[in-house]
């Protein structure tokens, strides 16, 4: 099990033509601007996804224009300077090697889709039932043989679709139909994790404590054998990407292992051409930590081996900044009583689309709740509320466990099809349930009365948008109706001679909307699609509005801040911790980005004691003294101004 500080990650992908690969590459000056980041964990490429390794390899190819072992003299200064070196190897992409070795290709069943990305890295793709398993495992075990490694990064580890002549054969004789692209993707899985496994049992049986990570695998089946998790994502892929990450995988890691935030000095990868302003890296890094993660910026090194001294002032100052919290910030944990409940299949995929649980973080984050997200693989004990967004089937594992849940007087608040049985019929816990299900809602677009005791702040009477569909559904017995369908004069779309464009609301129809039955509160409407959808405010209102009579008394309540601050609760040893993440998102033309903090002033805190005596409140790390009063159990100070970030420490 590993924990690290800060950390830094190294692409150095160059094509197999580049004349000058390493020529300014110094390792100690390199190793010297690491250090004076206060980096503590490396990760470096061994072998790129071009095909090409960085040191004398006798079992893969040394690039043709690099003239010396590079990985020899990083390894060596890293060791030196007590820097934890893990070597990158891509498992799925290598170009070169599969040039010399076209046995090792795979036949995508999707061959249309492959010659779009001619291109790109992603062309020629291995099959996990090739050599290149056995050649991959060579090449890790010759590193450590010969150098001084900490463990290995293995990138791009997702499901193909490969229908190779050996890929057919197994599947055959597994009685697997290899025409269906779902059960060819699935096979490929399974194939994949196989290859993983032979890596892992040929890495630890020469080195049991080797780091390792595999990028693209689910991070569930592998966490015994992973040192440490890492969350992958960059600006471009917008501003929630890493979201979601932040607030499931340290449910997985537990206390024992760094969960890496691993985001880039540059918009997106490949980009030489970017060094990314100062506020937009510092705003991801800070959020990452307020969420329990570290910081791990990614770089490519120029082929040449240029030190680039613009990209280490950016992490320099970034990380110099955030080092000023770690007397609290380390080693302090996200405690919540709030959880979104994803299925562990939806899970897998960890960097695939979940628009209804992205927009459940979202939302949940704006109102400032303290939650996680978590699967079957975390315990939901500790948890007074669970939040099933839209989709959840509700297996016979989740059934047993949202019984025990009930049991001890915890609650539930699950929307649309969430609560469905695994066929999809019924609602699995039919007695418990406020409603039955009739099928899926038929009207498009589906409206809401906002009406009943969850419509403060609504437009009072209105029908209002949900942006996405739901089910139709029936109060069942003792359960209250609060808030009932709308269905619209017409369905959106072609008719056969007209297309209805216009479709306002109608009538209120007999479905419920919102029906409340014991500690469950069930909502028709696919909320957490739509408000990921379109962002309507009444969709987080409506929301905000249920979560204040499940949760009246949460663990804190901030007023003065803008929704897109977050307001982030940690706890560690005699402290507990509110982190204020302020900065400005903003979409310019077809690309979203943070240019600026938000200045703020006078943000209210309170933050619930649970009988705890406070016996200061500063503002870190200046230790300022805030003043502050207790009153029904919360402990409440304001925060004169802030720009940006602020950590605000309760000292018990």
């Amino acid at each position: 099990m590993a924990k690290f500080k800060y950390a830094l990650f190294y692409d150095f992908h160059t094509m197999a033509t580049n004349p000058e690969v390493g020529v300014n590459f110094d390792a100690e000056a390199f190793t010297d601007q690491i250090s004076s980041c206060g980096v503590d964990f490396l990760t470096f490429h061994a072998r790129c996804n071009q095909g090409n390794a960085y040191y004398n390899t006798k079992i893969g190819t040394r690039h043709p224009s690099l003239k010396f072992d590079l990985i020899r003299e990083l390894s060596e200064a890293c060791w030196r300077k007590n820097i934890t070196l893990s070597l990158y190897f891509n498992a799925h992409l290598s170009e070169e090697e599969m040039l010399a070795h076209l046995e090792w290709a795979d036949v995508p069943f999707q061959m249309e889709q492959r010659l779009k990305c001619k291109d790109s890295p992603f062309f020629r793709q291995i099959c996990y039932n090739s050599g290149f398993g056995d050649h991959l495992l060579k090449m890790a075990l010759e590193l450590l043989d010969n150098y001084k490694v900490d463990g290995f990064f293995f990138d791009c580890l997702g499901a193909s679709d490969c229908v190779c002549q050996r890929c057919i054969t197994e599947m055959k004789e597994k009685g697997i139909d290899w025409k269906s692209l779902e059960q060819v993707r699935s096979f490929s899985n399974f194939s994949c994790n196989r290859m993983c496994s032979k890596l892992i049992d040929g890495i630890k049986a020469v080195k049991p404590d080797a780091l390792l990570f595999f990028n693209g695998r689910p991070v569930e089946h592998y966490i015994e054998h992973l040192s440490h998790l890492e969350a992958e994502s960059v600006s471009a892929w917008g501003i929630d990407h890493y979201m979601l990450p932040a607030h499931y995988l340290r449910t997985l890691a537990g206390t024992n292992k760094s969960v890496l935030n691993m985001n880039g000095r540059f918009d997106d990868w490949g980009d030489f051409g970017c060094v990314r302003d100062e506020i937009s890296l510092e705003a991801d890094m800070f959020y990452g930590v307020a969420n329990g993660m570290r910081p791990d910026v990614g770089g490519h090194l120029h082929p040449r081996g240029d030190l680039e001294q613009p990209i280490f002032d950016l992490i320099k100052k970034v990380y110099a900044n955030m080092q000023q919290y770690d007397e609290w910030s380390l080693d302090a944990v996200n405690d919540n009583e709030i959880a979104i409940v994803c299925n562990s299949a939806a899970m897998r995929e960890l960097y695939a689309p979940k628009p209804s649980a992205q927009g459940a973080v979202r939302m949940l984050d704006e109102l400032k709740y303290q939650f996680d997200v978590v699967s079957e693989f975390a315990s939901w004990d500790k948890y007074q509320l669970l939040i099933f967004p839209d989709k959840v089937t509700f297996t016979d594992e989740i059934v047993a466990r949202v019984r025990r849940h009930l049991a001890k007087g915890g609650k539930i608040l699950a929307s649309a099809a969430s609560g469905l049985d695994s066929a999809g019929s019924a609602f699995a816990l039919s007695t418990d349930w406020p409603v039955s299900y009739q099928g899926k809602i038929a009207y498009d677009p589906l409206y809401f009365q906002s009406e009943g005791a969850f419509a403060a702040g609504l437009a009072e009477g209105m029908a209002l948008s949900v942006y996405a569909s739901g089910c139709s559904t029936a109060a069942a017995s003792g359960a209250k109706v609060e808030m009932r369908c709308v269905k619209p004069y017409v369905n959106f779309g072609w008719d056969g001679l007209r297309g209805n464009y216009y479709t306002p609301p109608q009538a209120a129809t007999d479905e419920p909307f919102l029906a409340v039955k014991g500690n469950i509160v069930y909502i028709a409407g696919e909320i957490f699609q739509g408000y990921w959808t379109r962002a309507s405010l009444h969709l987080r209102q409506l929301l905000g509005n249920v979560l204040n009579d499940l949760v009246p008394r949460p663990q804190l309540r901030v007023s003065g801040l803008p929704g897109c601050a977050r307001a982030i609760v940690q706890r560690k040893d005699r402290y507990e911790m509110v982190h204020i993440v302020a900065y400005a998102q903003e979409k310019r033309g077809n690309f979203a980005l943070i240019e600026d903090r938000i200045l703020l002033r006078d943000v209210e805190i309170q933050l619930r004691c649970d009988g705890k005596k406070v016996r200061s409140v500063y503002l870190a790390p200046s230790r300022q003294l805030l003043p502050h009063t207790e009153e029904d159990g919360y402990c409440r100070v304001t925060l004169p101004e802030a720009s940006g970030y602020a950590l605000v420490v309760f000292e018990y």
